[in-house]
């Protein structure tokens, strides 16, 4: 029989070979195969009892060389049979590569992207990528590629990029931008509506900056902001925020006012404005308040079609806003949502 060395060496050898292979694109169809495997493996004792020995402490998955090494190992000395689990440890090898040091995974198609429910889909949360599976609601053709998404974000990776290898310089433009081409499968934590912090007022200013010069926002200094900093939120992608908001409590009238609202331009169009909206009403209500108020010069549209805000009146302001609402002069429609 082998030593373990020589288990040990031939399992990291294969691990780090079978990473390199799938890069090419004829050994895609060989990822179908080992889903289907892997699947049919994971009931196996033995192969649960190699995943355990080979996880290491404090870490959910399977390291690549221990793993590889521990499973040949008890395949072995039980003389099961090596044929059924071989698909099952290479994917596990290679998804415990990616958990380790992937920040990002790209798949290059054929395809612009994953169509979902007949449509093609921009941004989706593996969440919502699961449940379309689970739906039938993926194109036939790209339902592996949907599940392997499913499964580098399940191992740790926090996005993978499905994207048209013939577009020119896509893979550039997926590189070296937030948001790429394509289809972004992303984790629950990859997008995130957070509370503000001091270190983010920098980044408030410079979202707010194109509304304050075309007098759809009114300007904050640096302190105005950093005393109100509990106030704000931060919707943020890849830890880069692309929109803010803030919620200004009055609490003796148990009242609210949405402010701040803005979208970086790249960002627009993508319902972010209106999550952000919905998640300081959610907020509102948490806190007993029976009221939201939101003035505006120009995004009175939007504060009535997407959020069900109504018009209301400078009357409907508590006695402080309402006096600092005269003093600025700007006439902006106070519109009103009851909680």
């Amino acid at each position: 029989m082998p030593s373990l060395a020589t288990i040990a060496a031939s399992g990291f050898a294969s691990s780090i070979a079978l990473a390199v292979a799938t890069r090419h694109p004829r050994v895609q169809s060989v990822d179908d195969a080992l889903e289907v495997r892997a699947g049919r493996a994971r009931a196996l004792q033995h192969v649960l009892r190699a995943a355990h020995i080979g996880t290491l402490p404090g870490e959910p998955y399977m390291h690549p060389t221990i793993g590889a090494a521990s499973t040949v190992l008890i395949l072995v000395t039980r003389r099961a049979p090596l044929l059924p689990v071989l698909a099952a440890l290479a994917a596990a090898s290679i998804g415990a590569i990616l958990a380790h040091h992937a920040v990002k995974l790209v798949y290059i198609t054929t395809s612009d992207g994953l169509v979902v429910n007949g449509s093609l889909a921009r941004q989706v949360s593996v969440d919502e990528l699961s449940s379309a599976l689970d739906k039938g609601q993926v194109a036939p053709a790209q339902v592996s590629k949907a599940r392997h998404a499913v499964a580098a974000c399940r191992f740790g990776v926090p996005r993978v990029h499905i994207i048209n290898g013939r577009v020119d310089e896509g893979l550039l433009a997926e590189v070296f931008s937030n948001e790429g081409i394509g289809t972004l499968v992303y984790a629950n934590e990859y997008r995130q509506i957070r509370r503000a912090r001091r270190r983010d007022i920098r980044s408030i200013q410079q979202l707010i900056q194109a509304s304050v010069e075309n007098e759809e926002l009114l300007p904050r200094s640096q302190a105005a902001i950093e005393r109100q900093i509990d106030d704000y939120y931060i919707y943020e992608v890849d830890r880069n925020p692309i929109a803010c908001v803030a919620l200004h409590v009055y609490p003796e009238q148990k009242t609210g006012e949405v402010a701040c609202l803005r979208v970086r331009p790249s960002h627009e169009n993508q319902g972010i404005g209106r999550r952000m909206t919905q998640y300081v009403e959610e907020r509102a209500r948490e806190m007993g308040l029976e009221k939201l108020l939101a003035l505006s010069t120009q995004a009175y549209n939007f504060f009535g079609s997407k959020s069900g805000f109504s018009e209301g009146t400078p009357d409907d302001l508590p006695p402080g806003r309402r006096e600092k609402y005269e003093q600025s002069g700007r006439h902006s429609r106070v519109l009103v949502k009851k909680l």
